[in-house]
């Protein structure tokens, strides 16, 4: 609906769009309890922004040529079955233009990240913070620096073309591939998976790839990601919402249809010629994914896939998850090894699964006293519920060890 609306108002008034659209929302809110939910919430939420925006219109001289528009808009709403595909169409037309938009080489690609977090994917500032490792503050200054500058730049509400659409989906890319992350896991709050953002990151991330102007090896590759990561979902927390480490998971849980999905967007992102990191995080996944059992993994491979993604991203991050896989085929001293040997490793810090690894390594290794001593400053750090009670009883194992 922002999408929408931005395409009618202009660039300029983002904004303006962004606030009808809340205000639908919160109408929504306000009347639903009491009469209930429409036969068809989306179309009311539309119909309700789409009034206020034309009260906007009818106050404001300036929105004159944008009536006939809105108008048009609010006409071509009704209960037909062609009616509502074709606005569908044109909807999804719309969010694809508002991710290249929000792209543009005339902000800086952070700039471009968290104004697509925000204004396509509906992030609060503190998400897009946590996303960034930083503060609320800052996006905040961030977002409205980013909005000033495509007033100023006139940015034309359409798809780019040519070497302009190259560089603008590497970034349109990188705010789909942090916005499933977020989802996949929440940097705050009492829920460890957000459902629903991760497959708002796959609806947007297929429709990319369905359409001519994003169909690449490099989407196919990130749709690929996303769906086998997605595809563990169901089995990822338990039942109180707690996390469950990969090797104690209930496979027969995962999605069978969206490893399958996954493994056919990998073939697709074969066709070209490039390897980028979302073709080694989707090997990777896959590997996990196709492995019968924890112990059947094939971790020599993700070894080999974690050396080649350190080529291409050498961030502490994927360094931290090397370690993983090294102690995993070489034994958990070689996984403390590697990591104290990560380059920038002081950025990690304040980074709580830097301490809840070493914990865990040298827990495997029974060193009690060190381990507890790592899982305590973790949980020091860590935000969401689910991952401190996980922490809590790894503490709680090192006084009463069990078999890890």
């Amino acid at each position: 609906m922002v999408a929408t609306l931005t395409r009618i108002f202009g660039i300029e008034h983002m904004h303006l769009a962004e606030d009808v659209v809340q205000e639908a929302l919160a109408r929504a809110m306000q009347t639903w309890p009491f009469y209930g939910v429409p036969q068809n919430p989306a179309a009311w939420i539309m119909r309700a922004s789409r009034n206020l925006a034309l009260d906007v219109v009818r106050r404001q001289k300036t929105f004159l040529d944008k009536q006939a528009e809105l108008i048009r808009l609010m006409d071509n709403l009704s209960p037909g079955p062609d009616a509502v595909a074709a606005d569908s169409q044109e909807i999804a037309d719309d969010r694809l233009r508002m991710m290249f938009v929000c792209c543009h080489p005339a902000i800086s690609q952070e700039d471009q990240v968290a104004l697509a977090l925000k204004t396509l994917c509906g992030f609060s500032p503190a998400e897009i913070a946590n996303a960034f490792l930083s503060t609320e503050a800052a996006i905040a200054k961030r977002l409205t620096r980013a909005r000033q500058r495509l007033r100023d730049a006139q940015v034309p509400f359409e798809m780019p073309e040519g070497e302009q659409l190259a560089s603008r989906l590497d970034s349109v890319l990188q705010t789909l591939y942090l916005m499933f992350n977020e989802g996949y896991k929440a940097s705050t709050g009492d829920q460890l998976v957000r459902t629903d953002v991760c497959e708002e990151a796959i609806r947007l991330i297929a429709l990319l790839a369905s359409h001519p102007t994003g169909d690449t090896s490099k989407s196919h590759a990130l749709l690929a990601l996303m769906l086998l990561n997605a595809a563990r979902l169901p089995s990822r927390t338990d039942e109180q919402g707690n996390l469950v480490r990969l090797q104690d998971q209930d496979r027969s849980r995962w999605n069978r249809e969206q490893i399958a999905r996954g493994l056919y967007h990998i073939a697709k992102s074969a066709s070209g010629t490039e390897l980028s990191t979302y073709h080694l995080q989707s090997g990777i996944a896959a590997c996990h994914c196709t492995a019968a059992d924890h112990a059947s993994t094939d971790w020599p491979r993700i070894l080999d896939l974690y050396d080649l993604l350190l080529a291409h991203d050498p961030s502490p991050v994927v360094a931290l998850n090397r370690a993983v896989a090294m102690a995993e085929v070489h034994g958990p001293q070689a996984g403390l090894d590697a990591i104290d040997t990560i380059k920038g490793l002081d950025a990690l810090a304040d980074y709580y699964l830097l301490h809840a690894v070493r914990g865990e390594l040298e827990f495997r290794q029974q060193r009690y006293p060190a381990a507890a001593a790592h899982f305590q400053h973790a949980l020091k750090l860590i935000a969401t519920d689910s991952e401190k009670a996980f922490l809590a009883k790894r503490l709680a194992a090192c006084t009463t060890p069990a078999p890890p």
